[in-house]
């Protein structure tokens, strides 16, 4: 696909993306709540950042205690804040009652996570009655500069009672 036929069907991607419609209207007070009751997010310092129908972006700052031996943000954190917005993102789109869990995973690492602040980006591909495709990007944040750092794409699942 030449580069410019992606960057329109990015466009319309975008476009389309833009008239979302939660079918749960406290989807917002829903995910924010959830987020609260993981102990996980509270113990890396993650705070939600952004919650749209379909798009969740979640923050860490830098913390030494979440590095590995060279002093990067560990891949293990950095999987877990995007897996996390990418449940989030699924979650936006779920009916009222439902819960939301990952089934499946793909993580690219794509450079080593330095930066003073680091942003997890997910929004959904395809959501569907049962299972939700959602992609997230990493950036590492210095001053103002951005780097992408890895992406993901998983696979969510809607459970309903």
């Amino acid at each position: 696909m030449s580069l410019e036929k992606r960057a329109r069907t990015l466009a319309l991607q975008t476009l389309a993306s833009d008239q979302v419609k939660a079918p749960n209207p406290n989807f917002a007070e829903e995910v924010a709540r959830s987020f609260a009751q993981q102990s996980m997010m509270s113990l890396i310092g993650a705070q939600l950042s952004l919650v749209e129908p379909g798009v969740v972006e979640i923050n860490l700052p830098y913390r030494q205690d979440l590095t590995q031996q060279n002093g990067y943000l560990h891949a293990g954190v950095v999987t877990t804040i995007a897996d996390t917005a990418c449940g989030y993102a699924g979650y936006t789109l779920m009916p009222v009652g439902a819960s939301v869990l990952s089934v499946e995973f793909k993580v690219n690492l794509l450079r080593p996570a330095e930066g003073e602040t680091f942003v997890a980006r997910a929004e959904v591909i395809k959501a569907g009655k049962t299972l939700t495709v959602v992609r997230a990007d990493v950036f590492a944040i210095t001053d103002d500069a951005r780097k992408l750092i890895a992406t993901m794409q998983g696979t969510m699942m809607c459970l309903t009672k």
